[in-house]
């Protein structure tokens, strides 16, 4: 299996994300449903952007280790963020998961009118192992 992250010539390019992810060959691919900033309880873990999103981040690990894989195995992530919160709090937690050695994953970010209850971001992701 072979895994390239493309970031072509005449695009721009940002050490947060890659612009595209190839994957060739068979190989097992975990497509993650949204998460949400909820505990193992099912209950937000706090009012805010950064700590939704960590817990969300958290919870995507936990899918992937049931699988044999880490966040590294990730090559697309699709953020929705409710509209008026900071995204920064939450790319500021993605920043402490997210290992910088690892090349970046292709991201898209919505900005939406509202998630579930209570509810500031949600994120869902494509894994490859």
């Amino acid at each position: 299996m072979s895994v390239r992250h493309i970031n072509p010539e005449g695009l721009s390019r940002n050490p947060a994300f890659s612009q595209a992810v190839v994957v060739e060959h068979p190989a097992k691919t975990i497509y993650v449903g949204g998460q949400n900033g909820v505990n193992a309880e099912g209950k937000v873990v706090g009012p805010t952007v950064s700590e939704q999103t960590a817990q969300a981040l958290s919870n995507l690990a936990t899918i992937l280790e049931s699988e044999g894989a880490t966040l590294a195995n990730i090559v697309h992530w699709r953020i929705a963020v409710v509209d008026g919160h900071a995204f920064n709090e939450g790319l500021a937690a993605f920043q402490q998961a997210w290992d910088p050695a690892d090349a970046p994953p292709a991201i898209t970010v919505h900005v939406v009118a509202g998630l579930g209850p209570g509810f500031l971001v949600e994120i869902d992701a494509v894994a490859v192992v």
